[in-house]
């Protein structure tokens, strides 16, 4: 018996878009966007780990047990992100100028 081929074509296309949002990040390090520069770079990650979440983790596809545990590590994520966030607002006198 054969198993059935998945095809690469997904995974080939998340990569190139993971590594466009990799020269973005890359980017937004050198540009001067200012106040904006951590929602730029947190919303790349974001966008990074969904396309890891759906392609690479097989999320798509009927509901189980593994949407629970990805929900859980992605709120985890987000609670990371919202604590680098409030953290980066409420430091004074950062950045030096």
């Amino acid at each position: 018996m054969s198993a059935k081929r998945e095809s690469l074509v997904p995974y080939i296309v998340a990569w190139l878009v993971l590594m466009l949002l990799l020269g973005m990040s890359i980017l937004s390090a050198y540009l001067d966007i200012g106040i904006f520069h951590p929602m730029v770079t947190f919303g790349i990650a974001a966008t990074q780990a969904a396309i890891i979440f759906l392609v690479f983790m097989r999320l798509r596809g009927r509901p189980s047990l593994k949407w629970v545990f990805a929900a859980g590590g992605f709120f985890w994520l987000s609670f990371l992100f919202g604590l680098s966030i409030i953290d980066y607002a409420t430091r004074s006198g950062f950045p030096a100028h």
